[in-house]
């Protein structure tokens, strides 16, 4: 793997109400349908051999899209838990909020273990014998993954992901 991109999905139904999705299935607004036709569309020049996609309905969407507007065969993406979102627990469904301490509250998958999942997920990645990768996933995770790769970058606090943005990790 010599290069690595993450693109977090489009725009979701819940993302829109401003609310917490995490492993609830939402799909694209059609804003977050558009995002990822641009999203794609920049992705053209960049010679992405393989797609590989949360399996969740939003990332499914997304990588679809993206693939289709790069000519990249929609069959061959492949779909890993790994890369699946943080679940949040109680949280879920209820409003989203930037000053919580999440690993507080019951069911939510902490900190710490979603970084441990973001370096198995690279793991698997530099396994592939693939030169130009792009991850289509989720926010909590491409912060871990980002983290994972950059330590100096922090989990808590750092940059946000913008839907269907694309984002050189490697």
């Amino acid at each position: 793997m010599k290069h690595l991109y993450f693109v977090r999905h489009g725009l979701s139904v819940m993302n829109k109400k401003g609310v917490f999705s995490g492993r609830t299935e939402t799909p694209l607004d059609p804003e977050g349908i558009t995002q990822a036709r641009a999203a794609g569309k920049e992705l053209r020049d960049l010679q992405i051999d393989l797609i590989v996609s949360s399996p969740m309905e939003r990332c499914r969407e997304t990588a679809t899209i993206i693939a289709k507007q790069i000519g990249y065969p929609v069959a061959e993406i492949i779909f890993e838990d790994l890369f699946m979102e943080r679940a949040f627990g109680v949280l879920e469904g209820t409003e989203y909020r930037t000053d919580m301490d999440l690993d507080m509250h019951e069911g939510v998958e902490t900190a710490k273990n979603i970084i441990q999942r973001a370096r198995k997920g690279i793991e698997y990645l530099e396994g592939l014998k693939h030169d130009n990768i792009l991850v289509v996933s989720h926010g909590a995770i491409g912060r871990a993954l980002r983290h994972a790769l950059h330590p100096e970058i922090p989990y808590h606090g750092s940059e946000r992901f913008e839907n269907a943005k694309i984002v050189q990790l490697l």
